[in-house]
């Protein structure tokens, strides 16, 4: 049971994080390098600029939308997890009560991540 667990969460963990490493690459990394714009255009897209108000506000929403971002894959997983393990209770309580409870705490830790996602987002855009 635990090598199967374990050889389904290397490979999401592995998914997981190449998903987060491409979060940076969005449209403003293609801006910064069209020839034509030069180099202020990509010095005010990665956020240099001196005209670029409200840096700390936008990093502090990134990171902590990022954070949330792994919150919730972490969730999921989860619940995949719990679904295995459901799948694989042979009918025996304890195991089905287990894989009952890991869904039901995964759904619930989902619920929050999308309320805190829900709620940076509107304080960092009631300050900036």
């Amino acid at each position: 049971m635990k090598q199967l667990i374990a050889t389904l969460i290397i490979p999401i963990a592995i998914m997981a994080l190449a998903a987060v490493g491409s979060l940076g690459l969005g449209a403003e990394t293609a801006l910064a390098l069209d020839p034509g714009d030069g180099v202020n255009r990509g010095i005010n897209a990665a956020g240099g600029g001196s005209g670029s108000g409200g840096n700390l506000s936008r990093a502090i929403k990134n990171v902590i939308n990022v954070l949330l971002f792994i919150l919730g894959a972490i969730a999921v997983i989860m619940i995949v997890i719990g679904g295995i393990k459901y799948t694989i209770s042979n009918g025996d309580a304890s195991n089905i009560k287990s894989a009952k409870d890991t869904i039901l705490y995964a759904v619930i830790g989902l619920i929050i991540a999308l309320m805190a996602y829900a709620i940076v987002n509107f304080v960092v855009g009631a300050f900036s």
